[in-house]
């Protein structure tokens, strides 16, 4: 099965806004020139984004936990299941065909029910098995018929055979009596005597065997009367007995125990262990509902390529997407610092001092000469306003208001009315728990040995400021103990008076944010003027403080 590669733009985890609607924004640009790019989200939506979703009648994007190569990622074989009545010989003719080793056996609604291999075929032709294995396999006439390229000259077709053994009428009738039982399958040559002995004696099948033979009106009409089949070939008798067992149906050689599968969700690196210890070539893809999806081989898994990825509005490790050291990265488009980032290959790795990424992908659109639709420019001109919290942060630049301001103009908005909207939705705490809250807008960062988080959470009333600063702290600490950080900072800024109440735990914490902020070490909150945004003010200051080892 041949698959369609993706390429996944995605954001940071924990998006806000801009990670989602640039992840959005840059696919749709991608796939004016190309085809395959799929924007994906690496959290949950906040409030906010969902409202500009919503607004501009765009879906969410797909979720993206990690980028790990799965099987669903790979070439697939395509192949169709067979019933598990068909014979042997069809089986392997089928196999044969289709350059196949290994054929999965399901069940009228496509869920496998065994395995067949070309080994298992051979070994059942050179395993000695007693007469009567047509009977205990529970034989269909019609596999006989289609081993045997026979005409079933008397008899229902569809019934099958239960009981009785292969009998050769080679010898007269007196000893064929002493010899023979009542419901054998009896094979015989183009001899009426043969043929009405074996009636006679209530065989369960007649298979006749000469080339042009007939069949007497008279055999016909008792072997009605005595409820026997009659089967005739071109084959000679010694040809249709190497034959007849190849009419043995598969669910009686297949493996249906102990059968090793995959699901398409299941991770290359897995797997690979897996089919190192066995010996078996290829291996049942399945659904969640068992339905038979393909198969696979080690040829496939060890060919397996890597998921591609295009990082917007990011480009450090611990906050990205998991696996992404697994993933081909094709490129970065972002506006923050450059940090621990690294790839095998060149790429495209674009970042602007910007105010936010938004910015630098409308900018894109304007340089490869793409028209910005209403819908693309409503969400990148939500980014921007988000990202500058309305242009008052100091990352904000005279581009990105100049960007934003064309781009509401094409998406038929008032920057100022629909801001305000945007902001309220943002900012509802209704329904939400503090975790929620907490891992709205949070991310984690290095400086040497010292690993530390800051979060931000905006929003426009004092009185829930005042209301979930405690709460933000006492969960702080229990991430921070889980986390195995030795600090973390929240950032509680309220968009009208462009303020924030920065809640930090860690013992180092009270440390730098005494010796940054002059505050007293003894409290767990500091209340900052002009103070909005944690890339531009907060993180560097923080940075500063560990590089330079302020105390």
């Amino acid at each position: 099965m041949n698959k369609k590669e993706k390429i996944y733009v995605l954001g940071h985890k924990n998006p806000d806004t801009d990670s989602i609607c640039s992840a959005i924004a840059y696919a749709y640009l991608k796939n004016q020139t190309g085809s395959g790019y799929v924007a994906g989200r690496c959290g949950e939506v906040n409030n906010e984004t969902k409202f500009v979703l919503d607004y501009f009648h765009i879906e969410q994007p797909e979720f993206i936990d990690n980028v790990r190569t799965q099987i669903k990622d790979i070439e697939i074989r395509n192949v169709e299941g067979e019933n598990s009545s068909i014979s042997l010989k069809t089986a392997w003719e089928i196999m044969k065909n289709k350059n196949m080793v290994t054929l999965p056996v399901v069940d009228s609604e496509n869920k496998l029910e065994g395995l067949i291999t070309v080994s298992d075929i051979a070994k059942s032709y050179m395993d000695v098995y007693d007469s009567k294995i047509i009977g205990k396999a529970h034989t269909p006439y019609k596999n006989l018929v289609e081993t045997l390229n026979g005409e079933f000259v008397a008899g229902n077709i569809d019934d099958e055979i239960t009981k009785g053994k292969v009998f050769i009428a080679a010898a007269n009738p007196e000893i064929m009596e002493d010899y023979m039982d009542s419901d054998d399958i009896v094979i015989c040559g183009d001899r009426f005597e043969a043929q009405l002995c074996a009636v006679e004696m209530n065989a369960q099948c007649l298979i006749i065997c000469c080339e042009n033979s007939r069949v007497s009106q008279t055999i016909q009409k008792l072997a009605k009367d005595k409820d026997c089949n009659i089967i005739k070939t071109d084959y000679d008798t010694y040809t249709a007995t190497r034959l007849i067992n190849q009419s043995v149906p598969v669910k009686y050689f297949m493996r249906s125990h102990d059968l090793i599968t995959f699901s398409p969700n299941d991770y290359l690196d897995e797997i690979h262990s897996i089919m190192a210890e066995k010996r078996h070539r290829d291996f049942p893809v399945l659904s969640k509902s068992g339905k038979l999806v393909g198969m696979i081989s080690r040829r496939n898994v060890i060919g397996g390529t890597n998921k591609k990825v295009i990082l917007v509005d990011h480009n450090e490790k611990s906050q990205a997407v998991d696996g992404l050291e697994e993933a081909q990265i094709l490129e970065v488009i972002d506006h923050h610092r450059i940090a621990d980032f690294e790839t095998i290959d060149p790429i495209l790795f674009r970042n602007q001092p910007l105010g936010c990424t938004a910015t630098i992908i409308a900018q894109m659109y304007d340089e490869q000469m793409v028209e910005i639709t209403k819908e693309v420019a409503g969400l990148l001109c939500s980014a921007i306003i988000s990202d500058t919290l309305i242009f008052s942060s100091p990352t904000c630049t005279p581009f990105d208001k100049m960007m934003a301001e064309r781009l509401a103009s094409i998406a038929g908005i008032d920057i100022k009315e629909y801001a305000r909207k945007m902001f309220a939705a943002g900012s509802n705490l209704k329904d939400k728990k503090i975790e929620q809250v907490f891992y709205q807008d949070f991310k984690m960062f290095n400086a040497g040995k010292i690993s530390f988080g800051v979060g931000q959470f905006n929003i426009m009333d004092n009185a829930e400021i005042e209301s979930l600063k405690d709460k933000i702290y006492q969960y702080m600490i229990k991430e921070n103990e889980n986390r195995g950080a030795d600090m973390m900072f929240f950032m509680l800024t309220n968009i009208m008076e462009k303020a924030s109440t920065v809640v930090f735990c860690g013992k180092e914490a009270y440390k730098y944010v005494s010796k940054i902020f002059h505050t007293p070490e003894t409290e767990n909150t500091v209340y900052i003027e002009n103070f909005v945004s944690r890339k531009k003010q907060f993180i560097p200051a923080v940075m500063n403080a560990l590089h330079t080892e302020v105390k």
